[in-house]
């Protein structure tokens, strides 16, 4: 993308009733002090036993790429995949207590032309076969490609896919799941879907419907019919209109001051109106037990409000369901609860699918001991807007489960002004509000927690994980119209595998700072951090933009895929600001802190990096010599996330070196040891002494019995992209050996490298660093060049302009499409060197390279495969003279055309 639009924050509420009115059995996160306490079980299915040769899948590097995938949306960042008869996964059920109920959080495949299907997933237990539950994919599948990124389509030859996985929830029918019983998800011949990828099962032991309270009127003595029809996707299609019916008790509850009661069953709000009350309690049966569920005629051309719009109201035990296809108004989308006023509660409620589950504002109201699964943009976002209201104070959000939203999980989110018909309308700045003891995983848009302007607010012991696209845990300001954040306390917070790459931004797990959203602008002041834990970063640990008076203290970063505590990464700018870091400790990664600002001051006593906390030394105890000769063995010491990482241990060498995980003896020349057992996002650290800042060109000393694309990068301390991409041909054999070249720009003195591996099946032996870039000419420089097509001024002589911030683009939605250069004479080439403008980000291209000696006829060098530019790709091939050399490009997933600023042509 060219440019990075605001993410626009959606103003609509849903909730959804618990099983009861507070949640009081297994903690499901693995940090006891962090998270959320509930009824029940979370199980992995990629740890459970898998059968029938079903397979996990998982996410092991960092995306290159802005799109999602199943494995970055799901939970622990994988799932099992089941896709063919007989293929299973099973655990066992050591909750101590009997299962009668669970719930799947599972994807299926979409049809061909979009909308969804339904299908079955058969459940065993104890090995005998119990019941088949309903699963669907028609409230899942958008597609971004065909420049809808981060939109609404649903046609699926538009492309890049995301919103995988929908949940689905149903009691065991016969006996309950005993404590030490075996259960088991599998797909028969019955089952039509052509694969489930299963991601989490919940399990747990579903309380008895709550009696109806004394003093309390039904919504049946009214009128309202129920259906129990299940609802798989969409609405029962014979189900009775039912919204008439309870607004009116709600009306005689009001004027006679008694309870409204929702019994079991499945009630149905039809059309585009919603629910209204004021200074009643609402309940319910229990969230297993009643439910209300709006069903909206599709497509829809009328605003929605907020199924439930509640003021000064108490509303709990029940469910909410909706027939939404995306968070689109056209999609049916509305909000599940819009609240307001004081002393509000609103607990015990299980919403699904709607717009968001909580929009709530004014004074002293409570969001408490809820679950929120499958929504389309935010959980729970407590504001100062809701329903008009213009405060926000004093607010709590606690013992929440929030999984898989479409926006932020959990946000306290303070607006300066909206404009409104014309109108500059100002709200009071938020104080004081609690966000505490909530778990939030998985969601595929937007932030685990948000905290956005205001003051005096408390963040503590909150549990984020797996984040798709964006920051885990975010402390800062909204946009352009939000209040500064002027005080926040954040403590006791556990963050694990955050951050995301949504915009090819490479976000942090953690960040303090303006600038989250795309809008550079605002104060953020005076935000202590304490004892957080941020574990496996996407990218960064910590992350800070323009931000004053930081205290960031005794904080705990563990090997984040990229580095520890970074001033102004990419993408978020800290141009001034001042912080005093202390006491934190940075394990594993790569650098544990960088300051990439020279207007930012930052106090530093006492971190690990500074006491001798980190491990990590070259091995050996002495830096390699650069220019010189690096070999593969000896990669740092320290030990698994902090000198390398590697996905399994593999070496037969360990008389060399105790950890040699990955080393076997070689017959190379020379002898020793090389490096093998190779696997996509494994890396390994060397710590060098590079004697002159300069360009190097490096000779890896590689052997592959065939070629592999894209097999690794040479990575800096402060995570940039030295090498390119680097594609290696066929040497014929794992012991076979060639030198493959690439060039790389280094300063002078001590630093670390990593050697990052992209793709698999192929060894190392060593890395040669010779001063000065060979050869000394990039060929095609001012060479005149050729195309297929362009777009406006983007011709193709820019590829050979020698400016990387120029470019060639096709025209858009055309591809194939191609450019080329005449060398004006055959040369020998053995290497291209492919580039984007650098502030660009990674993105995918798939191309072949083409080469021909008249013009007229070509030969492919080598086969259509794809890479990422992040922006430099480099590929490598066996010598070929030709004088005419052409990139021919099927595929971009940053822009529907072709794209190059560079195409550097090496002998």
């Amino acid at each position: 993308m060219r440019s990075i639009p605001l993410r626009r924050l959606i103003g609509a509420a849903c909730t959804i009733a618990l099983t009861a009115i507070s949640l009081t059995a297994v903690v499901v996160t693995p940090a006891a002090a962090a998270g959320a306490t509930v009824p029940f079980t979370s199980l992995e299915a990629e740890a459970g036993s898998l059968g029938g040769g079903a397979t996990s899948v998982s996410l092991t590097a960092a995306p290159t790429t802005q799109f999602s995938s199943a494995s970055l949306e799901a939970s622990g960042h994988a799932y099992a995949h089941l896709a063919g008869t007989g293929q299973s996964v099973q655990w066992t059920n050591n909750t101590g207590s009997p299962i009668s109920a669970i719930t799947v959080r599972v994807s299926i495949p979409d049809t061909s032309g979009g909308g969804g299907q339904t299908s079955t997933l058969n459940l065993y237990v104890d090995g005998g076969l119990r019941q088949a539950l309903n699963v669907n994919s028609k409230q899942t599948w958008l597609y971004e490609g065909n420049n809808n990124y981060n939109g609404n389509s649903q046609n699926p030859s538009d492309g890049n896919p995301r919103v995988f996985f929908d949940e689905t929830h149903t009691f065991v029918t016969g006996t309950p799941i005993a404590a030490g019983g075996t259960f088991m998800l599998r797909k028969d011949a019955a089952n039509s879907a052509a694969f489930y990828d299963i991601d989490v099962v919940d399990v747990e032991n579903a309380p008895a419907p709550i009696a109806q309270p004394a003093n309390s009127i039904s919504i049946t003595d009214c009128g309202a019919v129920s259906d129990n029809t299940p609802t798989n996707g969409a609405a029962a299609p014979a189900s009775v209109d039912s919204r008439a019916a309870i607004q009116n008790c709600i009306n005689q509850a009001q004027s006679q001051g008694r309870t409204l009661w929702i019994p079991a069953g499945t009630f149905y709000v039809k059309g585009t109106q919603g629910l209204q009350a004021q200074g009643i309690t609402i309940a319910g049966a229990g969230a297993w037990h009643s439910t209300i569920y709006r069903d909206v005629p599709l497509p829809n051309s009328t605003p929605l409000p907020a199924l439930w719009g509640l003021n000064s109201t108490t509303i709990r035990n029940l469910h909410v369901d909706s027939n939404a296809t995306s968070r689109a108004t056209i999609d049916g989308a509305g909000g599940s609860m819009d609240i307001t006023g004081t002393n509000w509660v609103a607990e015990g409620i299980w919403t699904q699918h709607t717009l968001s589950g909580f929009w709530a504002s004014g004074t002293g109201g409570s969001i408490r001991n809820n679950r929120l699964t499958t929504i389309w943009a935010d959980g729970a976002n407590i504001n100062n807007v809701s329903m008009g209201n213009s405060v926000g104070n004093n607010l709590t959000i606690t013992n929440n489960f929030v999984r898989g939203t479409g926006d932020d999980a959990l946000a306290i989110n303070s607006v300066n002004y909206n404009d409104i018909d014309g109108t500059r309308v100002y709200y009071t700045p938020m104080a004081n509000a609690m966000v505490t003891n909530n778990t939030s995983t998985a969601p595929w848009g937007g932030k685990g927690l948000g905290i956005y302007g205001g003051s005096g607010h408390r963040v503590e012991n909150n549990y984020v994980s797996d984040t798709a696209r964006y920051i885990g845990l975010g402390a800062g300001r909204f946009g352009v119209n939000g209040n500064d954040l002027s005080s926040t306390t954040v403590t006791g917070n556990t963050v694990v595998r955050s951050g995301g790459n949504a915009y090819s931004q490479g976000q942090p797990a953690f960040h303090i700072g303006n600038g989250g959203d795309g809008q550079n602008v605002g104060v953020v002041d005076h935000v202590t951090a304490t004892n957080n834990t941020i574990l496996n970063s996407l990218y960064d640990g910590i992350g800070f933009s323009t931000s004053t008076n930081t205290q960031l203290q005794n904080n705990t970063v563990t090997s984040p895929w990229r580095n520890g505590i970074v001033i102004a990464p990419a993408f978020y700018p800290a141009p001034s600001g001042s912080a005093t870091i202390t006491g934190n400790t940075v394990n594993g990664g790569g650098t544990p802190y960088i300051n990439n600002s020279g207007g930012f001051a930052a106090s530093l006593s006492g971190n690990s990096w500074q006491t001798g906390g980190s491990t990590e030394a070259p091995y050996g105890g002495a830096a390699a010599a650069v220019p010189g000769l690096v070999q593969a063995e000896n990669y740092n010491t320290g030990g698994q996330g902090v000198a390398y990482s590697v996905n399994s241990i593999n070496g037969t060498a360990n008389s060399y070196r105790g950890d040699g995980v990955d080393l076997e003896t070689t017959s190379d020349a020379g002898g020793g040891y090389n490096l093998g057992w190779t696997s996509a996002g494994q890396w390994f650290h060397y710590t060098v002494n590079v004697a002159t800042a300069g360009t190097y060109s490096v000779a890896a000393r590689v052997a592959t019995p065939a070629a592999v694309t894209n097999a690794f990068h040479l990575v800096s301390a402060s995570g940039t992209n030295l090498s390119g991409n680097v594609s290696l041909p066929s040497t014929g054999g794992w012991q076979t050996w060639a030198n493959v070249t690439a060039q790389v720009t280094l300063p002078a003195g001590l630093q670390t490298l990593t050697v990052y591996q992209d793709n698999g099946n192929w060894n190392l032996n060593s890395l040669q660093f010779t001063s000065g870039s060979t050869p000394t000419a990039n060929l095609a420089a001012g060479k005149p060049t050729s195309e297929s097509s362009h777009s406006q001024s983007y011709v193709s002589g820019n590829v050979t302009d020698g400016n990387q911030s120029s470019y060639w683009e096709s025209a858009n939605n055309a591809f194939p499409q191609w450019t080329q250069v005449d060398l004006g004479s055959a040369q020998s080439v053995s290497r291209v060197v492919l580039q984007l403008p650098a502030a660009w980000g990674a993105r995918d291209q798939t191309l072949s390279l083409l080469a021909s000696s008249d013009g007229n006829t070509f030969t492919t060098v080598k086969a259509a495969a794809t890479y990422t530019f992040g922006p430099t790709t480099t590929i490598t091939f066996p010598a070929s003279t030709q004088r005419y050399w052409r990139v021919n490009i099927t595929a971009n997933t940053g822009w529907p055309a072709a794209q190059l600023s560079e195409f550097q042509i090496w002998s």
